[in-house]
């Protein structure tokens, strides 16, 4: 699946991450029991855990190191072999698109367009940041 010049960069860009990261190993870890807030922000929610503490639930951290661990390899092994199946090979890999068509695009029917993130990994400067305001 070559990048339709028909399709936008932001279609990609959520194409790329439905295949990537929403259907991997994060969906294990969506899985689960939801609690219940009545303020909407958590801050009535607390975790008890073994030792018998009381722990917020804003302050609770919800993935451990192993459960990272097996995120990020999954996401670079995911990333790396759509983009070797979609821009960085010469032949049309007609399999590969179908099966993307099937299983990825139907998820990102309702999501949001990507915003731009000038400042992502580096700062803007304030040179830049005047050229945006204009």
């Amino acid at each position: 699946m070559k990048p339709d010049p028909d399709k936008s960069q932001g279609e990609f860009a959520k194409l790329l991450t439905a295949a990537c990261v929403r259907r991997g190993f994060l969906e294990k870890l969506h899985a689960g029991i939801t609690p219940v807030t009545r303020t909407g922000d958590y801050s009535d929610v607390r975790v008890i855990d073994a030792e018998g503490r009381e722990i917020p639930w804003n302050q609770v951290s919800r993935i451990n190191q192993g459960e990272m661990k097996t995120l990020i390899t999954g996401v670079v092994n995911r990333v790396h072999t759509f983009l070797i199946r979609t821009i960085l090979t010469v032949p049309e890999d007609k399999d590969f698109g179908q099966a993307v068509d099937r299983a990825v695009v139907p998820w990102i029917k309702s999501w949001d367009e990507p915003k731009y993130l000038p400042d992502f990994l580096m700062p803007v400067s304030a040179a830049q940041e005047s050229k945006a305001n204009l």
